[in-house]
């Protein structure tokens, strides 16, 4: 049975200082304006950016300067509101933690991801969902169906973001190939997203084998494990190789039969200048990882190729609806990559084993859930 009570205190799991973590009692939240709602967050996945904050006080542009409750990755119980919308108190809903002016060019033109006054959870010391109550805009909320779970309503947070990457941002054809780097959570939503709308090879590269062992089990339809460097090789030199061998291997050209849609969810500089090289003629390259602030990339192949190279950051406007049907209706099953589950209490161990990559019980660790405060 999941817990559907609405907690009578708001406690919050607070990140006191880079790698130190505390439990601690905040107010309860105000009344929520005309056009919000107050959620009780019951189920929240740790992310790659929450442990990059958590570890080095720094995820992209977000740097870390007082006290911050982390989350985003949030599915909760509607708690309060004057619920203009379709929502009711008690609904179950999948959150889209972020909040916009609603008034700019970007929110006006539906692109709300790009708000000057953008508030993320979690970020730019905007607190997250790791507590008790969460106040949203009603119209960031979205209904799960009745054969969605809560702990899978967490997972359509990062399940958009690969929709935004494969959908919205790089409109892929029905039957492309696709080439994914990084076999982590995002990586493996973004191979069960081109899968589900129709794409006819997934290769999914990746350094670690048993990562990619569980990317063939799961939506790709091919694995590489990356091969090394050679010794004194620059990054530049290897990257050209590792695309040539790439495709010699999967029998993937420049042209005709190629890797028409490249897309990178590791952030490692070496991957996105392999995938420049080894993305087909005309073809595109979207970039999901936040690695380094600055890569190096390809020039001359990039041009000579006519390489479309677009970055795509979070999700934007039909993605949440788009995710939870795809999981409605079962052309994706995010039930596998729920590898580790802890209470409120123990939020440290599961930060912990987000770090390892490993759970307690020697398994290894995907996507990592907490819960949320007890009632």
């Amino acid at each position: 049975m999941e817990d559907t009570k609405i907690p009578t205190e708001n406690q919050a799991c607070v990140m006191q200082a880079i790698g130190q973590l505390g439990i601690e009692s905040r107010q309860l939240p105000p009344e929520p304006g005309p056009y919000d709602v107050v959620v009780a967050p019951k189920k929240t996945g740790l992310c790659g950016s929450d442990m990059h904050i958590f570890l080095d006080g720094r995820a992209g542009e977000s740097v870390f300067d007082k006290p911050l409750i982390l989350g985003h990755e949030a599915a909760g119980i509607v708690a309060k509101g004057k619920l203009h919308f379709t929502l009711q108190v008690g609904d179950r809903v999948a959150m889209e933690p972020g909040i916009c002016c609603l008034r700019c060019e970007f929110c006006k033109g539906g692109s709300y991801g790009q708000c000057g006054d953008f508030k993320f959870a979690a970020a730019d010391g905007f607190d997250g969902t790791l507590q008790g109550f969460f106040t949203i805009p009603a119209d960031f909320c979205y209904l799960l169906p009745e054969n969605v779970s809560l702990e899978e309503g967490a997972l359509v947070e990062p399940l958009s973001v690969a929709v935004m990457a494969v959908q919205s941002v790089a409109k892929m054809p029905h039957n492309a190939n696709v080439a994914v780097f990084g076999a982590g959570p995002v990586g493996l939503l973004t191979m069960a997203v081109a899968k589900a709308l129709g794409a006819r090879r997934i290769l999914a590269v990746d350094v670690q084998p048993k990562r990619l062992e569980f990317a063939q089990n799961y939506a790709a339809t091919e694995v590489h494990q990356a091969i090394a460097k050679e010794p004194g090789e620059d990054s530049m030199t290897y990257a050209k190789r590792h695309a040539k061998v790439i495709m010699e291997k999967f029998g993937f050209g420049e042209r005709g039969e190629g890797i028409d849609l490249v897309i990178e969810c590791s952030g490692a500089e070496v991957c996105v200048q392999t995938g420049i090289w080894l993305v087909k003629r005309r073809g595109t390259c979207v970039q999901v990882g936040a690695g380094p602030a600055n890569n190096l990339i390809p020039m001359s192949i990039f041009v000579n190729k006519e390489v479309r190279l677009i970055g795509s950051l979070r999700y934007g406007p039909g993605c949440y609806a788009l995710a939870i049907d795809l999981v409605r209706q079962g052309r994706i099953d995010l039930k596998p990559l729920l590898t580790h589950r802890f209470p409120f209490t123990d939020a440290k161990l599961a930060f912990k084993t987000t770090q390892d990559g490993i759970g307690p019980d020697g398994k290894m660790a995907i996507k990592t859930i907490i819960d949320g405060p007890l009632a």
